[in-house]
Protein backbone atom coordinates (compact mmCIF):
# COMPACT_ATOMS: atom_id res chain seq x y z
CA UNK A 1 0.00 0.00 0.00
CA UNK A 2 2.74 2.34 1.15
CA UNK A 3 4.74 1.81 -2.55
CA UNK A 4 1.62 2.55 -4.53
CA UNK A 5 1.01 5.78 -2.47
CA UNK A 6 4.54 6.46 -3.09
CA UNK A 7 4.08 5.80 -6.95
CA UNK A 8 1.44 7.51 -7.06
CA UNK A 9 2.42 10.36 -5.35
CA UNK A 10 5.82 10.50 -7.28
CA UNK A 11 3.53 10.69 -10.62
CA UNK A 12 1.16 13.29 -9.50
CA UNK A 13 4.62 14.98 -8.51
CA UNK A 14 5.56 14.78 -11.86
CA UNK A 15 2.36 15.77 -13.67
CA UNK A 16 2.39 18.97 -11.69
CA UNK A 17 5.76 19.93 -12.45
CA UNK A 18 4.72 19.12 -16.23
CA UNK A 19 1.70 21.41 -15.53
CA UNK A 20 3.59 24.25 -14.18
CA UNK A 21 6.37 24.65 -16.77
CA UNK A 22 4.86 27.31 -18.11
CA UNK A 23 3.97 29.55 -14.72
CA UNK A 24 7.97 28.76 -14.15
CA UNK A 25 9.14 30.00 -17.35
CA UNK A 26 6.96 33.06 -17.38
CA UNK A 27 8.81 33.54 -13.82
CA UNK A 28 12.04 33.06 -15.15
CA UNK A 29 12.36 34.61 -18.40
CA UNK A 30 13.45 38.19 -18.63
CA UNK A 31 13.58 38.74 -15.33
CA UNK A 32 16.56 40.96 -15.97
CA UNK A 33 16.38 42.90 -12.81
CA UNK A 34 17.37 39.93 -10.36
CA UNK A 35 19.18 37.87 -12.95
CA UNK A 36 22.53 38.09 -11.08
CA UNK A 37 20.62 37.30 -7.88
CA UNK A 38 19.18 34.18 -9.45
CA UNK A 39 22.69 32.96 -10.68
CA UNK A 40 24.14 33.48 -7.40
CA UNK A 41 21.73 31.70 -5.78
CA UNK A 42 22.04 28.68 -8.64
CA UNK A 43 25.63 29.25 -7.90
CA UNK A 44 25.80 28.56 -4.70
CA UNK A 45 24.93 24.55 -5.51
CA UNK A 46 28.09 24.15 -6.48
CA UNK A 47 29.64 24.36 -2.98
CA UNK A 48 33.16 26.49 -3.62
CA UNK A 49 33.29 29.36 -5.61
CA UNK A 50 35.43 29.54 -8.64
CA UNK A 51 38.97 31.10 -7.87
CA UNK A 52 39.05 34.41 -9.82
CA UNK A 53 42.62 34.01 -11.48
CA UNK A 54 42.00 35.61 -15.40
CA UNK A 55 42.44 39.14 -16.46
CA UNK A 56 42.05 40.18 -20.07
CA UNK A 57 44.98 39.13 -21.17
CA UNK A 58 44.32 35.15 -20.23
CA UNK A 59 40.92 35.94 -22.12
CA UNK A 60 42.56 37.42 -25.06
CA UNK A 61 44.42 34.37 -25.66
CA UNK A 62 41.80 31.91 -24.76
CA UNK A 63 39.79 33.36 -27.52
CA UNK A 64 42.85 33.20 -29.75
CA UNK A 65 43.34 29.65 -28.69
CA UNK A 66 39.92 28.29 -29.01
CA UNK A 67 39.54 29.84 -32.50
CA UNK A 68 43.05 29.47 -34.25
CA UNK A 69 42.48 25.43 -34.79
CA UNK A 70 41.68 23.20 -37.44
CA UNK A 71 39.44 24.91 -39.29
CA UNK A 72 41.66 27.75 -40.90
CA UNK A 73 44.01 24.68 -42.18
CA UNK A 74 41.27 23.36 -43.64
CA UNK A 75 38.25 25.72 -44.44
CA UNK A 76 40.45 27.82 -46.06
CA UNK A 77 42.12 25.55 -49.27
CA UNK A 78 38.28 24.02 -49.71
CA UNK A 79 36.57 27.76 -49.61
CA UNK A 80 39.28 29.40 -52.24
CA UNK A 81 39.00 26.68 -54.63
CA UNK A 82 35.77 26.43 -54.75
CA UNK A 83 34.14 29.77 -53.83
CA UNK A 84 35.90 32.60 -53.25
CA UNK A 85 39.27 32.96 -55.29
CA UNK A 86 41.65 35.68 -54.04
CA UNK A 87 39.45 37.10 -52.59
CA UNK A 88 38.97 34.47 -49.88
CA UNK A 89 41.08 37.79 -47.98
CA UNK A 90 37.36 39.57 -48.39
CA UNK A 91 35.21 36.35 -47.18
CA UNK A 92 37.25 35.87 -43.81
CA UNK A 93 36.91 39.57 -43.20
CA UNK A 94 32.98 39.61 -43.66
CA UNK A 95 33.54 36.25 -41.02
CA UNK A 96 35.08 38.27 -38.67
CA UNK A 97 32.79 40.72 -38.84
CA UNK A 98 29.92 38.39 -38.58
CA UNK A 99 31.69 37.14 -35.35
CA UNK A 100 32.21 40.75 -34.07
CA UNK A 101 29.12 41.44 -33.95
CA UNK A 102 28.18 38.02 -32.65
CA UNK A 103 30.66 38.20 -29.89
CA UNK A 104 29.52 41.76 -28.49
CA UNK A 105 25.89 40.33 -27.82
CA UNK A 106 27.98 37.63 -25.51
CA UNK A 107 29.87 40.56 -24.18
CA UNK A 108 26.83 42.39 -22.73
CA UNK A 109 25.62 39.27 -20.91
CA UNK A 110 29.04 38.13 -19.37
CA UNK A 111 29.68 42.05 -18.05
CA UNK A 112 25.95 41.83 -16.85
CA UNK A 113 25.96 38.51 -15.23
CA UNK A 114 29.59 37.57 -14.32
CA UNK A 115 28.94 33.87 -14.14
CA UNK A 116 30.02 30.54 -15.37
CA UNK A 117 27.86 28.93 -17.94
CA UNK A 118 27.96 31.35 -20.88
CA UNK A 119 24.79 31.16 -23.70
CA UNK A 120 23.05 28.41 -20.83
CA UNK A 121 23.06 31.58 -18.48
CA UNK A 122 21.69 34.21 -20.82
CA UNK A 123 19.25 32.09 -22.30
CA UNK A 124 17.68 30.75 -19.27
CA UNK A 125 17.53 34.22 -17.08
CA UNK A 126 15.88 35.57 -20.33
CA UNK A 127 13.58 32.76 -22.28
CA UNK A 128 13.53 30.01 -19.89
CA UNK A 129 14.49 26.96 -18.60
CA UNK A 130 13.65 24.74 -21.71
CA UNK A 131 14.89 26.94 -24.02
CA UNK A 132 17.75 26.83 -21.99
CA UNK A 133 18.14 23.31 -22.11
CA UNK A 134 17.75 22.57 -25.68
CA UNK A 135 20.41 25.03 -26.77
CA UNK A 136 22.82 24.30 -23.61
CA UNK A 137 22.87 20.64 -24.43
CA UNK A 138 22.66 21.04 -28.24
CA UNK A 139 26.23 23.21 -27.92
CA UNK A 140 27.92 20.32 -25.03
CA UNK A 141 27.50 17.84 -27.57
CA UNK A 142 28.97 19.62 -30.71
CA UNK A 143 32.24 20.58 -27.96
CA UNK A 144 32.23 16.96 -27.43
CA UNK A 145 32.31 15.84 -31.51
CA UNK A 146 34.03 18.49 -32.16
CA UNK A 147 37.28 18.36 -29.36
CA UNK A 148 37.19 14.69 -30.44
CA UNK A 149 37.50 15.64 -34.55
CA UNK A 150 40.52 17.69 -33.61
CA UNK A 151 42.25 15.09 -31.15
CA UNK A 152 42.02 12.82 -34.61
CA UNK A 153 43.29 15.71 -36.37
CA UNK A 154 46.14 16.45 -33.80
CA UNK A 155 47.37 13.12 -34.91
CA UNK A 156 47.20 13.88 -38.45
CA UNK A 157 49.19 17.06 -38.40
CA UNK A 158 51.58 15.66 -35.69
CA UNK A 159 52.68 12.76 -38.39
CA UNK A 160 53.33 15.62 -40.72
CA UNK A 161 55.62 17.08 -38.91
CA UNK A 162 57.98 14.29 -37.99
CA UNK A 163 57.28 12.44 -41.47
CA UNK A 164 54.91 9.58 -40.55
CA UNK A 165 52.32 8.50 -42.11
CA UNK A 166 49.63 8.69 -39.43
CA UNK A 167 47.54 5.92 -41.13
CA UNK A 168 50.14 3.39 -41.18
CA UNK A 169 51.80 3.90 -37.91
CA UNK A 170 49.75 5.44 -35.34
CA UNK A 171 46.07 3.95 -36.13
CA UNK A 172 45.00 0.80 -35.96
CA UNK A 173 42.39 -1.01 -38.06
CA UNK A 174 40.22 -3.13 -37.27
CA UNK A 175 38.46 -5.15 -39.76
CA UNK A 176 35.75 -6.26 -37.80
CA UNK A 177 34.32 -3.04 -37.10
CA UNK A 178 32.36 -0.74 -40.01
CA UNK A 179 34.15 1.77 -41.92
CA UNK A 180 34.54 4.70 -40.56
CA UNK A 181 34.30 3.27 -37.07
CA UNK A 182 37.26 0.55 -37.63
CA UNK A 183 40.69 3.06 -37.39
CA UNK A 184 41.60 3.12 -33.63
CA UNK A 185 43.31 6.35 -32.63
CA UNK A 186 45.20 6.02 -29.18
CA UNK A 187 46.98 9.12 -29.98
CA UNK A 188 43.97 11.23 -29.86
CA UNK A 189 42.82 9.38 -26.48
CA UNK A 190 46.05 10.12 -24.99
CA UNK A 191 45.91 13.78 -25.91
CA UNK A 192 42.39 14.26 -24.57
CA UNK A 193 42.99 12.63 -21.57
CA UNK A 194 46.33 14.75 -20.42
CA UNK A 195 44.41 17.85 -21.46
CA UNK A 196 41.41 16.55 -18.94
CA UNK A 197 44.12 16.24 -16.32
CA UNK A 198 45.18 19.62 -16.55
CA UNK A 199 42.33 21.51 -16.82
CA UNK A 200 40.81 19.55 -13.83
CA UNK A 201 44.18 20.46 -11.48
CA UNK A 202 43.74 24.44 -12.45
CA UNK A 203 42.43 26.99 -14.37
CA UNK A 204 45.37 28.79 -13.86
CA UNK A 205 47.94 26.82 -14.81
CA UNK A 206 45.66 25.71 -17.59
CA UNK A 207 45.94 29.58 -18.81
CA UNK A 208 49.61 29.68 -18.92
CA UNK A 209 50.02 26.51 -21.12
CA UNK A 210 47.38 28.10 -22.84
CA UNK A 211 49.35 31.69 -22.83
CA UNK A 212 52.69 29.17 -24.20
CA UNK A 213 50.91 27.17 -27.07
CA UNK A 214 49.31 30.39 -28.30
CA UNK A 215 52.25 32.32 -28.43
CA UNK A 216 54.18 29.63 -30.23
CA UNK A 217 51.26 28.84 -32.48
CA UNK A 218 51.14 32.87 -33.26
CA UNK A 219 54.88 32.81 -34.26
CA UNK A 220 54.12 29.74 -36.59
CA UNK A 221 51.29 31.92 -37.95
CA UNK A 222 53.61 35.14 -38.49
CA UNK A 223 56.15 32.48 -40.30
CA UNK A 224 53.72 31.31 -42.96
CA UNK A 225 52.38 34.68 -43.41
CA UNK A 226 56.25 35.98 -43.92
CA UNK A 227 57.11 33.02 -46.20
CA UNK A 228 54.31 33.22 -48.45
CA UNK A 229 54.88 36.60 -49.17
CA UNK A 230 58.52 36.32 -49.74
CA UNK A 231 57.78 33.49 -51.88
CA UNK A 232 54.57 34.01 -53.43
CA UNK A 233 54.35 36.44 -56.70
CA UNK A 234 51.47 39.04 -57.12
CA UNK A 235 49.90 38.06 -60.14
CA UNK A 236 48.26 35.19 -58.44
CA UNK A 237 45.97 37.43 -56.82
CA UNK A 238 44.18 37.65 -60.39
CA UNK A 239 45.98 34.73 -62.72
CA UNK A 240 44.74 31.80 -62.59
CA UNK A 241 47.05 28.36 -63.91
CA UNK A 242 45.18 27.54 -66.04
CA UNK A 243 43.52 30.20 -68.53
CA UNK A 244 39.90 28.09 -68.96
CA UNK A 245 38.97 29.00 -65.55
CA UNK A 246 37.69 31.84 -64.03
CA UNK A 247 40.28 34.88 -63.99
CA UNK A 248 40.32 37.87 -62.05
CA UNK A 249 40.41 39.04 -57.85
CA UNK A 250 37.06 37.55 -57.74
CA UNK A 251 36.79 34.78 -60.14
CA UNK A 252 32.80 33.50 -58.63
CA UNK A 253 31.61 37.25 -58.35
CA UNK A 254 30.07 38.71 -55.25
CA UNK A 255 28.25 35.32 -54.55
CA UNK A 256 31.06 33.84 -54.53
CA UNK A 257 32.88 35.87 -51.76
CA UNK A 258 29.78 35.18 -49.64
CA UNK A 259 29.66 31.47 -49.99
CA UNK A 260 33.25 31.42 -48.86
CA UNK A 261 32.24 34.04 -46.00
CA UNK A 262 29.77 31.08 -44.73
CA UNK A 263 32.41 28.02 -44.96
CA UNK A 264 35.35 29.86 -43.19
CA UNK A 265 32.90 30.89 -40.68
CA UNK A 266 33.28 28.01 -38.78
CA UNK A 267 37.21 29.17 -38.61
CA UNK A 268 35.89 31.30 -35.91
CA UNK A 269 33.68 29.16 -33.55
CA UNK A 270 35.48 29.31 -30.36
CA UNK A 271 35.05 33.13 -28.74
CA UNK A 272 32.13 32.04 -27.00
CA UNK A 273 34.25 29.93 -24.61
CA UNK A 274 35.74 32.92 -23.22
CA UNK A 275 32.28 34.06 -22.09
CA UNK A 276 31.91 30.82 -20.08
CA UNK A 277 34.70 31.83 -17.50
CA UNK A 278 33.08 35.00 -16.53
CA UNK A 279 33.04 33.60 -13.10
CA UNK A 280 36.89 33.04 -13.07
CA UNK A 281 37.62 36.97 -14.27
CA UNK A 282 38.91 38.98 -11.91
CA UNK A 283 37.06 42.47 -13.12
CA UNK A 284 34.56 41.42 -15.52
CA UNK A 285 33.72 44.93 -16.77
CA UNK A 286 36.71 45.72 -18.04
CA UNK A 287 38.51 42.22 -18.68
CA UNK A 288 35.47 40.62 -20.71
CA UNK A 289 34.74 43.17 -23.63
CA UNK A 290 38.79 43.48 -24.40
CA UNK A 291 38.94 39.43 -24.17
CA UNK A 292 36.26 38.29 -26.28
CA UNK A 293 36.49 41.02 -29.09
CA UNK A 294 40.15 41.69 -28.62
CA UNK A 295 40.81 38.89 -29.45
CA UNK A 296 38.43 37.95 -32.80
CA UNK A 297 39.72 41.16 -33.87
CA UNK A 298 42.89 39.69 -33.66
CA UNK A 299 42.41 36.13 -35.08
CA UNK A 300 40.27 38.24 -38.02
CA UNK A 301 43.58 40.19 -38.84
CA UNK A 302 45.73 36.43 -38.63
CA UNK A 303 43.13 35.00 -41.32
CA UNK A 304 43.18 37.40 -43.82
CA UNK A 305 47.21 37.67 -43.83
CA UNK A 306 47.13 34.13 -44.01
CA UNK A 307 44.50 33.92 -46.72
CA UNK A 308 46.24 36.40 -48.59
CA UNK A 309 49.80 34.83 -48.36
CA UNK A 310 48.21 31.46 -49.85
CA UNK A 311 46.67 33.57 -52.56
CA UNK A 312 49.96 35.20 -53.38
CA UNK A 313 51.89 31.63 -52.75
CA UNK A 314 49.61 29.58 -55.91
CA UNK A 315 46.89 30.29 -57.87
CA UNK A 316 43.50 29.49 -56.76
CA UNK A 317 43.36 26.77 -59.37
CA UNK A 318 45.86 24.73 -57.88
CA UNK A 319 45.26 25.37 -54.21
CA UNK A 320 45.09 22.00 -52.28
CA UNK A 321 41.29 22.08 -50.68
CA UNK A 322 42.31 19.69 -47.82
CA UNK A 323 45.64 20.92 -46.96
CA UNK A 324 46.53 23.98 -48.78
CA UNK A 325 49.38 25.43 -46.76
CA UNK A 326 51.73 22.29 -45.98
CA UNK A 327 50.69 21.10 -49.93
CA UNK A 328 51.91 24.20 -51.44
CA UNK A 329 55.05 23.08 -50.11
CA UNK A 330 55.20 19.10 -50.46
CA UNK A 331 57.05 17.51 -52.94
CA UNK A 332 59.09 20.83 -53.74
CA UNK A 333 62.48 20.42 -55.49
CA UNK A 334 63.58 24.53 -54.73
CA UNK A 335 64.49 23.47 -51.21
CA UNK A 336 61.15 24.47 -49.10
CA UNK A 337 60.00 21.19 -48.65
CA UNK A 338 61.03 21.47 -44.68
CA UNK A 339 58.33 24.43 -44.91
CA UNK A 340 55.61 21.48 -44.53
CA UNK A 341 57.00 20.03 -41.78
CA UNK A 342 57.43 23.37 -39.94
CA UNK A 343 53.67 23.65 -40.72
CA UNK A 344 53.07 20.62 -39.26
CA UNK A 345 54.36 21.43 -36.03
CA UNK A 346 52.87 24.99 -35.97
CA UNK A 347 49.12 23.29 -36.42
CA UNK A 348 49.98 20.78 -34.19
CA UNK A 349 50.32 23.50 -31.57
CA UNK A 350 47.33 25.24 -32.51
CA UNK A 351 45.12 22.16 -32.12
CA UNK A 352 46.15 21.55 -28.99
CA UNK A 353 44.92 24.77 -27.49
CA UNK A 354 41.77 24.64 -29.44
CA UNK A 355 41.19 21.67 -27.37
CA UNK A 356 42.40 23.09 -24.14
CA UNK A 357 40.14 26.43 -24.35
CA UNK A 358 37.04 23.84 -25.79
CA UNK A 359 37.65 21.60 -22.90
CA UNK A 360 37.28 24.21 -20.41
CA UNK A 361 34.31 25.90 -22.25
CA UNK A 362 32.40 22.63 -22.19
CA UNK A 363 32.94 22.00 -18.35
CA UNK A 364 31.23 25.16 -17.20
CA UNK A 365 28.63 24.96 -19.27
CA UNK A 366 28.13 21.06 -17.75
CA UNK A 367 28.70 22.63 -14.24
CA UNK A 368 26.46 25.27 -15.04
CA UNK A 369 23.32 23.10 -16.28
CA UNK A 370 24.12 21.02 -13.35
CA UNK A 371 23.53 23.66 -10.90
CA UNK A 372 20.24 24.00 -12.33
CA UNK A 373 19.50 20.45 -11.68
CA UNK A 374 17.92 20.06 -15.22
CA UNK A 375 21.04 17.15 -14.47
CA UNK A 376 21.98 15.25 -12.03
CA UNK A 377 23.58 17.93 -8.94
CA UNK A 378 26.38 16.07 -9.04
CA UNK A 379 27.90 17.15 -12.58
CA UNK A 380 28.02 21.18 -10.49
CA UNK A 381 30.53 20.48 -7.92
CA UNK A 382 33.31 22.79 -7.78
CA UNK A 383 36.64 20.70 -5.83
CA UNK A 384 37.38 22.76 -2.52
CA UNK A 385 41.19 22.61 -3.41
CA UNK A 386 41.17 22.86 -7.01
CA UNK A 387 38.24 25.38 -7.53
CA UNK A 388 37.65 23.64 -10.99
CA UNK A 389 34.93 21.80 -11.83
CA UNK A 390 36.07 18.14 -11.91
CA UNK A 391 33.47 16.21 -11.81
CA UNK A 392 31.87 17.68 -15.29
CA UNK A 393 35.79 18.27 -16.69
CA UNK A 394 36.05 14.28 -16.36
CA UNK A 395 32.97 12.86 -17.60
CA UNK A 396 33.24 15.36 -20.29
CA UNK A 397 36.95 13.82 -20.93
CA UNK A 398 36.09 10.59 -21.04
CA UNK A 399 33.29 10.96 -23.67
CA UNK A 400 35.38 13.06 -25.95
CA UNK A 401 38.26 10.22 -25.85
CA UNK A 402 35.89 7.30 -26.29
CA UNK A 403 34.18 9.23 -29.32
CA UNK A 404 37.65 9.67 -30.37
CA UNK A 405 39.26 6.46 -30.33
CA UNK A 406 37.34 5.08 -33.09
CA UNK A 407 35.06 7.72 -34.78
CA UNK A 408 36.36 8.49 -38.37
CA UNK A 409 37.19 12.23 -38.71
CA UNK A 410 34.70 12.74 -41.50
CA UNK A 411 32.04 11.44 -39.90
CA UNK A 412 32.54 13.62 -36.75
CA UNK A 413 33.28 16.99 -39.10
CA UNK A 414 29.57 16.61 -40.52
CA UNK A 415 28.23 16.27 -36.74
CA UNK A 416 29.41 19.82 -35.78
CA UNK A 417 28.62 23.65 -36.26
CA UNK A 418 24.89 23.83 -36.86
CA UNK A 419 24.56 23.67 -32.81
CA UNK A 420 26.75 26.52 -32.43
CA UNK A 421 25.13 28.66 -34.49
CA UNK A 422 21.96 28.10 -33.55
CA UNK A 423 23.34 29.24 -30.28
CA UNK A 424 24.69 32.44 -31.46
CA UNK A 425 21.03 33.04 -32.75
CA UNK A 426 19.59 31.91 -29.83
CA UNK A 427 21.81 34.48 -27.64
CA UNK A 428 21.44 37.63 -30.26
CA UNK A 429 17.65 37.18 -29.84
CA UNK A 430 18.16 37.17 -25.97
CA UNK A 431 20.02 40.55 -25.72
CA UNK A 432 16.91 42.25 -27.74
CA UNK A 433 14.86 40.62 -25.60
CA UNK A 434 16.37 41.65 -22.39
CA UNK A 435 16.60 45.28 -24.06
CA UNK A 436 13.11 45.52 -24.34
CA UNK A 437 10.98 43.38 -21.98
CA UNK A 438 10.82 43.97 -18.73
CA UNK A 439 8.30 41.45 -17.04
CA UNK A 440 5.52 42.64 -15.13
CA UNK A 441 6.00 46.24 -16.68
CA UNK A 442 6.24 46.24 -20.19
CA UNK A 443 4.24 44.34 -22.81
CA UNK A 444 6.51 41.03 -24.81
CA UNK A 445 4.46 40.81 -27.77
CA UNK A 446 5.98 43.49 -29.57
CA UNK A 447 9.12 42.38 -28.91
CA UNK A 448 8.27 38.54 -29.50
CA UNK A 449 6.76 39.52 -33.13
CA UNK A 450 9.35 41.93 -34.16
CA UNK A 451 11.84 39.01 -33.81
CA UNK A 452 9.18 36.24 -35.45
CA UNK A 453 9.40 38.80 -38.52
CA UNK A 454 12.40 39.50 -38.53
CA UNK A 455 13.47 35.41 -38.24
CA UNK A 456 11.43 34.83 -40.84
CA UNK A 457 12.57 37.23 -43.28
CA UNK A 458 16.14 36.19 -42.94
CA UNK A 459 14.77 32.85 -43.85
CA UNK A 460 13.20 33.53 -46.85
CA UNK A 461 16.23 35.36 -47.90
CA UNK A 462 18.45 32.21 -47.11
CA UNK A 463 16.17 30.23 -49.13
CA UNK A 464 16.40 32.19 -52.42
CA UNK A 465 19.88 32.77 -52.07
CA UNK A 466 20.69 29.03 -51.98
CA UNK A 467 18.11 27.37 -54.37
CA UNK A 468 16.78 30.14 -56.52
CA UNK A 469 18.22 29.98 -60.15
CA UNK A 470 20.26 33.20 -60.73
CA UNK A 471 18.19 35.76 -62.74
CA UNK A 472 16.57 39.08 -62.21
CA UNK A 473 13.62 37.16 -60.01
CA UNK A 474 16.12 36.26 -57.56
CA UNK A 475 17.83 39.54 -57.60
CA UNK A 476 13.96 40.92 -57.06
CA UNK A 477 12.94 38.67 -54.34
CA UNK A 478 16.89 39.09 -52.39
CA UNK A 479 15.57 42.96 -52.97
CA UNK A 480 12.70 42.52 -51.37
CA UNK A 481 13.25 40.66 -48.40
CA UNK A 482 16.34 42.96 -47.41
CA UNK A 483 13.97 46.05 -47.71
CA UNK A 484 11.34 44.10 -45.96
CA UNK A 485 13.78 43.37 -42.82
CA UNK A 486 15.20 47.28 -42.98
CA UNK A 487 11.39 48.36 -42.15
CA UNK A 488 10.41 45.83 -39.87
CA UNK A 489 13.83 46.38 -37.85
CA UNK A 490 13.22 50.21 -38.35
CA UNK A 491 9.67 50.19 -37.02
CA UNK A 492 10.39 48.29 -34.32
CA UNK A 493 13.46 50.90 -33.15
CA UNK A 494 10.94 53.65 -33.64
CA UNK A 495 7.92 52.48 -32.08
CA UNK A 496 9.00 50.53 -29.37
CA UNK A 497 11.00 52.00 -26.37
CA UNK A 498 14.16 50.13 -24.44
CA UNK A 499 13.23 48.81 -20.47
CA UNK A 500 16.24 49.37 -19.77
CA UNK A 501 19.55 50.21 -20.68
CA UNK A 502 22.90 48.51 -19.15
CA UNK A 503 24.92 49.93 -16.73
CA UNK A 504 28.27 48.99 -17.18
CA UNK A 505 28.48 48.03 -21.11
CA UNK A 506 25.95 47.18 -23.51
CA UNK A 507 25.74 46.56 -27.54
CA UNK A 508 25.95 49.74 -29.42
CA UNK A 509 23.37 50.84 -31.67
CA UNK A 510 20.57 49.01 -30.41
CA UNK A 511 18.96 46.98 -32.28
CA UNK A 512 20.94 47.16 -35.67
CA UNK A 513 23.94 45.06 -34.10
CA UNK A 514 21.93 42.11 -33.04
CA UNK A 515 19.49 42.06 -35.88
CA UNK A 516 22.39 41.66 -38.21
CA UNK A 517 23.75 38.82 -36.29
CA UNK A 518 20.59 37.53 -36.09
CA UNK A 519 20.28 37.46 -40.09
CA UNK A 520 24.42 36.45 -40.57
CA UNK A 521 23.72 33.71 -38.15
CA UNK A 522 20.15 32.52 -40.01
CA UNK A 523 21.96 32.94 -43.28
CA UNK A 524 25.28 30.82 -42.08
CA UNK A 525 22.75 28.01 -40.87
CA UNK A 526 21.60 27.80 -44.66
CA UNK A 527 25.02 26.49 -45.89
CA UNK A 528 25.00 23.47 -43.63
CA UNK A 529 24.64 20.33 -45.14
CA UNK A 530 21.69 17.59 -44.86
CA UNK A 531 23.22 16.00 -41.94
CA UNK A 532 24.17 18.11 -40.08
CA UNK A 533 20.28 19.54 -39.93
CA UNK A 534 19.68 15.64 -39.31
CA UNK A 535 22.17 15.39 -36.56
CA UNK A 536 20.66 18.61 -34.99
CA UNK A 537 16.99 17.06 -35.15
CA UNK A 538 18.02 13.93 -33.97
CA UNK A 539 19.88 15.30 -30.72
CA UNK A 540 17.11 17.72 -30.32
CA UNK A 541 14.53 15.15 -29.88
CA UNK A 542 16.66 13.16 -27.30
CA UNK A 543 17.66 16.61 -25.68
CA UNK A 544 13.62 17.20 -25.51
CA UNK A 545 13.02 13.41 -24.25
CA UNK A 546 15.44 13.72 -21.19
CA UNK A 547 14.15 16.81 -20.57
CA UNK A 548 10.50 15.63 -20.23
CA UNK A 549 11.18 12.46 -18.89
CA UNK A 550 13.70 13.78 -15.68
CA UNK A 551 15.06 17.50 -15.90
CA UNK A 552 11.26 19.47 -15.40
CA UNK A 553 10.47 16.62 -12.97
CA UNK A 554 13.98 17.01 -10.52
CA UNK A 555 13.83 20.88 -11.30
CA UNK A 556 10.06 20.95 -10.09
CA UNK A 557 11.11 19.33 -6.50
CA UNK A 558 14.03 21.08 -6.43
CA UNK A 559 12.30 24.33 -6.65
CA UNK A 560 9.65 22.84 -4.31
CA UNK A 561 11.54 21.83 -1.36
CA UNK A 562 13.93 24.71 -1.53
CA UNK A 563 16.90 23.24 -2.71
CA UNK A 564 17.46 26.59 -4.77
CA UNK A 565 17.11 29.09 -2.55
CA UNK A 566 16.38 28.59 1.06
CA UNK A 567 18.34 25.40 1.64
CA UNK A 568 21.37 27.48 0.18
CA UNK A 569 20.32 30.75 1.77
CA UNK A 570 23.25 31.19 4.10
CA UNK A 571 25.87 30.50 1.54
CA UNK A 572 24.29 32.55 -1.06
CA UNK A 573 24.19 35.46 1.63
CA UNK A 574 27.74 34.51 2.61
CA UNK A 575 28.84 34.58 -1.18
CA UNK A 576 26.99 37.79 -2.18
CA UNK A 577 28.59 39.92 0.64
CA UNK A 578 32.14 38.70 -0.84
CA UNK A 579 31.20 40.44 -4.49
CA UNK A 580 32.32 43.30 -5.68
CA UNK A 581 29.47 45.87 -5.68
CA UNK A 582 30.89 47.31 -8.80
CA UNK A 583 29.80 43.95 -10.05
CA UNK A 584 25.83 43.92 -9.34
CA UNK A 585 22.79 44.78 -11.36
Amino acid sequence: MDSHGSSFSGFKSYFRALADTPNRFARRAGSVSTSFEEMSRVRARSGPDMRKTLRWFDLVCFGVGGMVGAGVFVTTGRASRLYAGPSIVLSYAIAGLCALLSAFCYTEFAVDMPVAGGAFSYIRVTFGEFAAFLTGANLIIDYVLSNAAVARSFTAYLGTAIGLSTETKWRITISALPKGFNEIDIVAVAVVLVLTLIICYSTRESSVLNILLTAVHILFIIFVIVVGFWKGEWKNFTEPSDPKHPGGFFPFGASGVFNGAAMVYLSYIGYDAVSTMAEEVKNPVKDIPVGVSGSVILVTILYCLMAASMSILLPYDLIDKDAPFSAAFRGGSDGWRWVSNVIGVGASFGLLTSMLVAMLGQARYMCVIGRSNVVPGWFARVHPRTSTPVNASAFLGICTAGIALFTDLNILLNLVSIGTLFVFYMVANAVIYKRYVSVGITNPWPTLSFLFCFSFTSIIFTVVWKFAPPGKPKAFMLSACIVIAIAVLQLFHCMVPQARKPEFWGVPLMPWIPSISIFLDIFLLGSLDGPSYVRFGFFSALVVLVYVLYSVHASFDAEGDGTLSQKNGDIVKESNESEDHSLKV
